[in-house]
Order: C-alpha cells, then sequence, then structure tokens
C-alpha cells in the first residue's frame, strides 16, 4: 500500500538547497547519513495534467499564501512574482538555491 510520497530536488547546490529548505521554509527534517537531510511535509497530493511533453514538477501549497509569502518573506525568501489569481488557486514562485523556480500556491480545491 502507498503510504506517502517522496520528491527530489535535483540542484546544482546541494547544501545551499538544504540549508534553504531546512532555514528559509522551516521544513523539518533528519539526517538520512553524512548530511543527506530528508524534508518532513504535512501533506500531499498529485494530479495529472495534459502535455506534449512527459515531465514531473514540485509545487508547494498553503491555505493562506499572503500570511505564508510574509512568513518566508521576513525569513529572506525573494519572491519572483506577485501572488496571481488563478481559476484553481492563488500562485507565486521563489527560486531553490542551484534548483530554479518553484511555485507556491494555495489552492480554491479542497
Amino acid at each position: 500500500m502507498i503510504v506517502g510520497l517522496h520528491g527530489l530536488f535535483y540542484t546544482t547546490d546541494p547544501e545551499a538547497a538544504r540549508a534553504f529548505l531546512r532555514d528559509k521554509l522551516g521544513l523539518p527534517s533528519y539526517d538520512s547519513g553524512g548530511g543527506w537531510l530528508i524534508f518532513d511535509v504535512a501533506s500531499a497530493d498529485i494530479g495529472c495534467h495534459p502535455s506534449d511533453r512527459a515531465y514531473h514538477a514540485v509545487s508547494f501549497s498553503c491555505d493562506d499564501i499572503d500570511a505564508t509569502v510574509a512568513e518566508m518573506s521576513q525569513r529572506g525568501v525573494i519572491f519572483n512574482q506577485p501572488v496571481a489569481e488563478e481559476d484553481w488557486g492563488r500562485v507565486t514562485s521563489f527560486d531553490l538555491p542551484g534548483g530554479g523556480p518553484i511555485p507556491l500556491y494555495q489552492p480554491k480545491y479542497k
């Protein structure tokens, strides 16, 4: 039985990315050995979207994007764009060190 989702960020600067996830996003973690941090997230969901090419993507969700952006900004996270209103939710993004942009969104769906 599937009990969760394990996501991976491939980055050119894993140490900085791990520090960012731990210190800037405040994600709890444990050291699985040799400094390889594994981060816990509260929940996960998966959507399948149509595309002309096969690929996978990761984004973070929250229940109050304005409060989350304010809190993360106080920790030094810099957002790439203002929060935008979409049919499915409200969205912005920030950069993971060495890993490019990651969306943050507040879904409108349950």
